[in-house]
C-alpha cells in the first residue's frame, strides 16, 4: 500500500502565533524520535502572512498515520494547538503515486 500524506493549513491567531510554533515544533521533534513510520512531519510558515502556516506529513502507510493519531503526545499536544488557532484547520490528504 501506498503511504498516507496530509497537508495542513493553520491560521493562528496572532497573540498566539509563538505558542503555536512552540508548540508545533515539539510535536515535529517528537513525531521525528518516536515514530520512525513517520517519514516527513514539517511546519512551514508564509513568507507574506506570519499567522498562516503549513504541515506537511507522510506516513509510511494507512497503519502508520493510525498510530500517529493516536499516540501519547498527539493527545497531549493537539487540544492546545487547536486553541491557537483563529479558524479551523483546513486538512487534504494525498497518496503517493511511487
Amino acid at each position: 500500500m501506498s503511504g498516507k500524506s496530509f497537508i495542513a493549513q493553520l491560521r493562528t491567531k496572532p497573540e498566539k502565533r509563538q505558542e503555536l510554533i512552540d508548540l508545533q515544533k515539539e510535536l515535529r521533534d517528537l513525531v521525528h524520535a518516536q515514530e520512525p513510520d513517520a517519514l516527513v512531519y514539517e511546519l512551514f510558515q508564509s513568507d507574506d502572512d506570519p499567522d498562516l502556516f503549513q504541515i506537511v506529513a507522510t506516513f509510511r502507510d494507512d497503519a502508520a498515520f493510525e498510530h500517529h493519531m493516536h499516540i501519547d503526545f498527539h493527545d497531549r499536544l493537539v487540544p492546545p494547538i487547536v486553541e491557537c488557532l483563529a479558524e479551523e484547520m483546513k486538512i487534504a490528504f494525498y497518496r503517493s503515486l511511487t
